[in-house]
């Protein structure tokens, strides 16, 4: 084959396969995405998992929405195994209910492990999380002198059995969170898995019958994941509704503000306009004078 052929084979080579070179080089490396996968058992009642998705972008780790994932019991390669599936909310988080589909495998063992997965997307590729815990529960009770009492126990092969040394919450239940039952904020279980706290907030409002909602949390544990007990007590105070609609308040509706609020807005306008007033008709008198 003469020189000249091999040229331009070689430049009709170079002409084909030159755009995929340079869109290769071209092409950004996707942020990493990572998925935090955490385990709750609601009260022993129900079970749900969550996962937090998010990535380090420009250095800094934001928060990543719109990220489809699936979450199973023990292994993705049976389908059987799907709890559920979701789509992570602006705070990069999705929610499923561990239902009864998954019920079998559920009681094939005390140790279980979650799996959550994602699929590739146009900025990230397809990643994966896992959690390993051991089933637990807290069970919750209340002695005389307003002690409340929690126990933790861990389904050990076939029986529950008392866990030691895991930090437990005790406090009551608010909107805004839990609220320490006193100033220890958490307690250690003993050898009996047991903890004990004195309930010190003696004019907590409760509901119409004057009941409060304790409640004791394990909170992101490595081995028991995010455990929540609850019950009621009759340890709050009621504190009838009283309607402050028809009454002067600072914050009341138009025309029942407090009467030294309004005098104090009225004497500012007299005050101000008295003023304008007054320099109004000097300047009227300067003029009659420069006429004069």
């Amino acid at each position: 084959m003469k020189k000249h052929n091999i040229f331009q084979l070689f430049l009709i080579v170079a002409i084909l396969f030159l755009p995929t070179i340079l869109l290769a080089q071209d092409a950004p490396e996707k942020p990493v995405l990572s998925l935090n996968l955490k385990y709750y058992n609601d009260n022993n009642t129900s079970q749900h998992l969550m996962v937090i998705a998010k990535s380090k972008i420009e250095g800094k780790f934001q928060l990543i929405e719109n990220i489809p994932v699936q979450f199973y019991i023990s292994s993705v390669e049976n389908k059987h195994n799907l709890i559920g599936s979701a789509i992570t909310n602006g705070k990069g988080e999705a929610t499923v209910i561990i239902s009864e589909n998954a019920k079998s495998e559920w009681l094939k063992s005390s140790n279980q492990n979650f799996i959550v997965t994602s699929v590739a997307t146009k900025k990230f590729e397809a990643t994966r999380g896992e959690v390993a815990i051991i089933k637990a529960k807290i069970k919750l009770d209340t002695t005389d002198g307003k002690i409340i009492m929690a126990k933790l126990l861990a389904l050990i092969d076939t029986s529950w059995k008392p866990i030691a040394g895991v930090d437990v919450i005790i406090g009551v239940k608010r909107l805004g969170g839990i609220l320490n039952a006193n100033e220890t904020p958490t307690y250690t279980t003993d050898s009996s898995g047991a903890v004990l706290a004195e309930y010190k907030r003696d004019s907590l409002p409760g509901d119409n019958k004057g009941n409060i909602v304790l409640i004791a949390s394990v909170v992101d544990n490595d081995t028991y994941g995010n455990l929540s007990s609850e019950m009621k007590a009759p340890w709050g105070k009621y504190y009838p509704y009283t309607s402050k609609f028809n009454d002067r308040t600072l914050f009341a509706r138009r025309g029942y503000s407090p009467i030294w609020l309004e005098l104090l807005a009225y004497t500012i306008v007299v005050a101000v306009w008295g003023v304008i007033i007054f320099l109004l008709i000097q300047i009227r008198s300067i003029k009659k004078l420069g006429f004069e």
